[in-house]
């Protein structure tokens, strides 16, 4: 055989192997379609048509407390959550990091609960807010921060050497998200439309430290300079989650670090008779996050607020735009995504008033 012919044979072969590797890799990912939808969540940004005027970065307090919609339909503002379950500090930043890359909003807002953890948690929630992200530095960023003592940066970058042992588990589901995913939330918020009322609150155990620690100092650090840089209005919120507890002591230290730097922080907690929560009808877990009725109210709050302090524009209006095309095209986005909501709200709401 000649040498080109030999050179084509190892180059077909590599590109079959790198094809099956391809395949397997998409096979044995889980896809987070009819369970744990919070593993589909980070995957999303990346089917948008448009910018965003607002960005929120953070845990599961972001994505199940505010409502899109209703900071769309009342105040024309479009907004996006970029969040997963117990995401740490560092996993917001560098998603951040890649969101800014492509777009430049007016404001971003971080939701500071996740200063509370200076160290890796576990690989199953590592997963769901890296596994989603694009082959980037921001990924690779992100995994090396993240990583447990028993994790790898290859498992990441090759997951099937990690769900490998899904084999016994392949089902109707794997293959028909194989190619595919349904969009399972609206702009980031994965809504809920259960209702169970706050009856008991744990106590707060008292804590040795409260002190925040030095890494999540320096990821904060971070985000503020990246918006510094990008020209962004950063904002710090206090989700309005009655539990996990959010001691005094943390907001002190909050308070102090925005007036250092002349943010705006903004503790909803504080603002709860002010936006009209009922912890009777407006939680679905006990107060540990908003149910859709709550979250309405408190984008409906939330938003007369950054709409005042950082004069936003109502992008429902032509004058909004420098050209009536792209007028045109924002709008139309956003009344298909207000149309995806209610019929997303509707049917909970049929599925849950029929169990």
């Amino acid at each position: 055989m000649s040498k080109g012919k030999t050179m084509l044979a190892i180059g077909a072969c590599v590109l079959v192997l790198a094809c099956l590797l391809w395949f397997l890799n998409a096979l044995f990912l889980p896809k987070y379609m009819s369970e744990i939808p919070e593993g589909a969540l980070i995957r999303e940004y990346y089917e948008e048509e448009t910018d965003h005027r607002i960005l929120f970065v953070g845990d599961c307090e972001i994505y199940e407390n505010f409502s899109p919609d209703t900071f769309w339909t009342e105040y024309g503002l479009t907004t996006y959550y970029r969040g997963s379950a117990q995401q740490l500090i560092w996993q917001s930043y560098y998603l951040l990091e890649e969101m800014l890359e492509h777009e430049t909003p007016d404001v971003v807002c971080f939701n500071v609960l996740s200063m509370k953890y200076d160290t890796p948690q576990n690989e199953a929630y590592n997963r769901m807010s890296i596994d989603g992200m694009k082959l980037s530095k921001h990924k690779l960023g992100s995994i090396k921060a993240s990583m447990t003592e028993e994790e790898t940066m290859l498992s990441y970058l090759v997951p099937l050497l990690r769900y490998h042992s899904r084999w016994s588990e392949i089902g109707r589901e794997d293959w028909e998200y194989l190619f595919r995913r349904d969009i399972v939330s609206d702009s980031g918020y994965l809504m809920n439309v259960h209702v169970k009322p706050v009856e008991t609150i744990p106590d707060a155990k008292p804590l040795a430290d409260y002190a925040f620690s030095d890494v999540c100092w320096d990821y904060l650090e971070r985000m503020r300079l990246l918006c510094v840089e990008k020209g962004v209005s950063f904002v710090l919120i206090k989700a309005p989650s009655l539990w996990p507890y959010w001691y005094d002591e943390w907001d002190d230290q909050i308070v102090r670090y925005a007036e250092e730097h002349g943010l705006a922080y903004v503790n909803l907690l504080d603002h709860v008779e002010e936006i009209g929560i009922d912890w009777n009808t407006d939680t679905y877990d006990g107060g540990l996050h908003l149910n859709v009725y709550g979250a309405e109210k408190a984008a409906k709050w939330f938003g007369a607020w950054l709409t005042e302090r950082f004069d936003l524009a109502d992008l429902r209006r032509a004058e909004s735009f420098s050209s009536p095309e792209e007028a045109e095209r924002v709008n139309r986005v956003w009344t298909e995504k207000h149309e995806a909501y209610e019929a997303r709200k509707a049917r909970l709401e049929a599925e849950y008033a029929s169990k």
